[in-house]
């Protein structure tokens, strides 16, 4: 049997409606009975929704937030977290001010953004489960682990173009806000993939003991790093081609059936 399971959020945990089916939270309350670990691997921060998925699939274990950047366990706080540069820091601060776009900066567990007001970040803190209550990144008292863009997708050719060097990029969607490009920027060497190897570590297990399931190229290095990589039915072509097996998809309970294979390998 798998030892660990890693598990995206949004459009493969979470469907249409910012929902997860109850089929897919009874199969991973078995695999967790049977002793499977299970890991949250989300772009998602960890608060808000995420944190409560968290608590939910593995109340005292280890989970991957924001693409790599925030390793964290989520009964202690416990964190083996990867700092933003600085230098880096403060010129995306400066281009997106400069552009009028909003950027997202992370802490571990709170964030603040560049542009106030506008209607995308006000729908990004409902589909994180939080209040809209900005804050400017000068405000931010703790270590900075990852920016964000949130953009439009008309704007994602503009934002991609720009220098990003030592930096790694993380480009995912959400089927809660379809019209809307999320590109998340890490150090580089900082990704999923990265992130779940120090969680299987943790827990004294070696990769082919590890699934990850996923439907974005952000999902692209943990599907890579495992040895047993799912794509929900929905994925984007290039995760469906790297994938050893395709599922469902997340509003058909693909993440079920990832699971229910879980326990027979």
């Amino acid at each position: 049997m798998l030892g660990l399971i890693g598990i995206d959020v949004d459009g493969t945990l979470v469907g249409t409606g910012n929902v997860v089916r109850q089929d897919v939270w009874d199969a991973l309350a078995l695999a967790r009975q049977r002793g499977v670990r299970l890991a949250v691997c989300s772009g998602r921060p960890a608060i808000g929704n995420a944190l409560d998925y968290a608590r939910r699939l593995d109340p005292d274990g280890w989970h991957v937030f924001q693409n790599g950047a925030s390793v964290v366990k989520v009964d202690t706080g416990e964190s083996l977290s990867e700092a933003f540069p600085p230098a880096e820091l403060t010129r995306l601060l400066a281009l997106a001010r400069q552009q009028k776009r909003l950027l997202e900066v992370y802490t571990d567990d709170e964030y603040a953004i560049t542009e106030t007001g506008e209607q995308i970040a006000k729908r990004h803190a409902a589909l994180l489960g939080l209040p809209y209550s900005p804050l400017a990144p000068e405000d931010l008292k703790k270590t900075v682990v990852r920016v964000q863009w949130v953009v439009p997708h008309a704007e994602s050719g503009e934002v991609y173009a720009q220098d990003y060097t030592g930096l790694e990029l993380h480009p995912a969607g959400s089927p809660v806000m379809p019209d809307v490009n999320f590109i998340s920027v890490t150090k580089a060497g900082v990704n999923k993939g990265s992130a779940l190897g120090r969680v299987a570590a943790g827990y004294g297990l070696t990769l082919d003991r590890v699934m990850a399931v996923g439907d974005g190229e952000n999902d692209m290095t943990a599907l890579k790093a495992v040895g047993h990589p799912v794509a929900m039915g929905n994925a984007e072509p290039m995760l469906k081609a790297i994938a050893q097996t395709v599922v469902s998809s997340v509003d058909e309970g693909g993440l079920r059936e990832a699971v229910e294979l879980a326990l027979t390998l």
